[in-house]
């Protein structure tokens, strides 16, 4: 009978540059097997892809003893990755592991052995918070880990009271049912075993240990505030959130959410004033500017194909302009401009173009509207400065109070900053600075590090790939530039519609500099579709410049934005049904995408 056939207990021992401890932790874990096992047992070297001596000790000691193997990785797999790799390759049906650093005792080995070889239980894991345990933890290793622990109880409803203890073991039937499952392949691997255990219906064990801290710890700040806390966000999305959600409520959830944003526009504005002046408007002219508005949805979806054409994507402007219609609804609804995000979402699951890149098409977008919108007011500006109106100006500005005078200063810092992220974006993209891995390295150097920088290099390139070509700048430019004048012309139809009694240069003139300036004050968002801002600048600047009436320049810019974010939301709901998604779709197919259709054509 071959070594394979005998062996009832296989224990991994990860390794990642251990090659000043692996010897003694191999010896003494072969000691304290044969403590209470007569033979069959194997002790594996789980060595991840290290850069020292640790593949060569490991080989050695496979050679001069048959009961120790190594597994060998010439990348890094992660810890989790390395213990998965090495429990398929192991022959024996009792799975073990613990950390090389040996901080928890091997005088619980066996108990830890028995549990699963018992038949008692399909999962084992030892506990530095359970009561019984020696467990000497300083504040930098404790503090961050009861919270964890605690985070974890909370939101995965897990029973347990240390996840993260690296001494475990697991019954050959509960490991190979809970890693086709599992999906992370580093440190919240260990946590993630044990939580989808217990929704699968495994006995788990948790018993006290002695532990004792070894060195240094090798847990890092990028690795545990964006890696583990991103893992615990994402296996409560899909054990606690995407079962209980099903279309029909998806569907619904979004309808509702659809008109919540209707009524929301009535919270921030006191419409008695107003209701008047809006009964005198002219509905032809109010429909007219509502026709205009609809004409610039296809540059929208225009502009978005051709932003992520310059990302290497193909897809069509219909399906765009519907995801762009989708977003920008949730924007009216989701306060921090959260609609953002369904749109990355629709792309990414109907259309297979990743997060990074999903998110940096909408950066791109939004820095080419704060661009022009910037730009469509320096030349009215520059326009008031050469006719001698800059004092009038000045005098609307510094008068004004409240909401009014607060969305003016947003608006100015808001402009400056985006053309310096502009100028900055431009510069970043023809030196070719790779200053996201810099920025990292300050915090991080480890392999989750990696991962984070990948990512973020993703989004950063594909921003610098888009506003770094003079082709891809100017076609996208002229798009914005279009879809603005448009926004602006809607606006000057519905003030028009009021009878203002102003000229038709002060009226186009004032509704360039009004819309702009409200446009760019609602960037901020302080509330839902930035209503409120908007028309606190839009008024101020109509009042100040043409000495209309309050009244009425405050109806016409309550009616301006009514109509144009009536317009978002009929787009809005088409659109999903045509689709077929919701303001709530990530909800509906989860981060794994479901049964989505992905038709997308990447450039090389």
């Amino acid at each position: 009978m071959g070594p394979a056939a005998s062996v009832e207990v296989s224990v991994v021992l990860p390794a990642y540059n251990e090659e000043d401890s692996i010897e003694e932790t191999v010896q003494r874990t072969l000691t304290a097997l044969d403590g209470f096992l007569t033979g069959g047992y194997e002790v594996i070297v789980a060595e991840d892809g290290c850069d020292d001596d640790t593949p060569d000790i490991a080989t050695r000691l496979a050679a001069e003893d048959s009961r120790i193997r190594h597994v060998h990785s010439d990348e890094r797999l992660g810890r989790g990755g390395a213990l998965e790799r090495a429990f398929e390759a192991a022959h024996g049906d009792v799975l073990v592991y613990f950390d090389t650093d040996l901080a928890t005792d091997l005088k619980h080995l066996e108990e830890l052995v028995e549990r699963i070889r018992s038949g008692e239980y399909d999962v084992a894991t030892g506990s530095r918070w359970l009561p019984g345990r020696v467990a000497d933890r300083p504040a930098k290793r404790g503090v961050p880990s009861r919270g964890y622990n605690s985070l974890v109880r909370l939101l995965l409803h897990s029973e347990l009271r240390d996840h993260q203890c690296g001494f475990k073991a697991f019954s050959r039937d509960a490991f190979d049912h809970l890693s086709t499952q599992v999906e992370d392949a580093h440190w919240f691997w260990d946590t993630e075993m044990l939580v989808r255990a217990q929704r699968e219906g495994f006995r788990v064990a948790e018993f006290p240990v002695d532990w004792t801290p070894k060195g240094d710890t090798k847990v890092d700040l990028v690795r545990d505030v964006f890696g583990m806390g991103s893992q615990v966000l994402r296996t409560w999305w899909q054990l606690s959130v995407q079962p209980r959600v099903t279309r029909r409520v998806t569907l619904t959830a979004g309808g509702v959410l659809t008109l919540l944003a209707l009524v929301l526009m009535t919270q921030y504005i006191d419409f008695g004033a107003v209701v008047t002046e809006m009964r005198q408007a002219d509905p032809a002219l109010v429909i007219g500017g509502a026709l205009i508005y609809v004409l610039s949805w296809p540059l929208r979806g225009l502009r978005y194909r051709d932003i992520l054409a310059e990302q290497g994507y193909r897809t069509s402007v219909g399906f765009l302009t519907g995801a762009v219609f989708i977003s920008q609804t949730g924007n009216l609804v989701f306060p921090a401009r959260a609609g953002d995000a369904v749109r990355a979402y629709v792309v990414k699951m109907r259309r297979g173009i990743p997060y990074p890149s999903g998110f940096a098409s909408l950066a791109v977008e939004r820095v080419f509207d704060l661009l022009t919108i910037t730009l469509l007011a320096g030349i009215v500006l520059i326009g008031y400065t050469v006719t001698g109106q800059t004092a009038e100006l000045a005098r609307a500005v510094t008068g004004a109070e409240g909401a009014g005078r607060v969305a003016v200063a947003v608006a100015t810092a808001v402009g400056i900053g985006a053309v310096v992220a502009v100028a900055a974006i431009i510069a970043s993209a023809r030196s070719g600075t790779r200053f996201v891995r810099g920025a990292v390295y300050r915090f991080s150097t480890d392999s989750y590090a990696e991962r984070v920088i990948e990512v973020l290099e993703q989004f950063v390139g594909d921003v610098q790939r888009v506003a770094g070509t003079r082709a891809g700048f100017s076609r996208i430019g002229l798009t914005s530039v279009l879809i603005w004048t448009l926004d602006v012309v809607t606006a000057v139809f519905v003030l028009r519609a009021f009878e203002p009694g102003m000229g038709l240069v002060t009226l186009v003139s004032v509704g360039f500099f009004a819309v702009s300036v409200g446009n760019l004050a609602k960037v901020l968002p302080l509330s839902p579709g930035g209503v409120g801002l908007y028309e606190g600048a839009f008024t101020l600047l109509v009042v100040g410049l043409t000495g209309v009436g309050y009244p009425l320049a405050l109806g016409a810019a309550v009616l301006d934005h009514a109509v144009k974010n009536i317009v978002t939301v009929i787009g809005g709901v088409a659109s999903m049904l045509a689709l077929n998604v919701s303001l709530t779709t990530a909800v509906d197919q989860g981060p794994d995408g479901g049964d989505v259709e992905v038709d997308v054509v990447q450039d090389d």
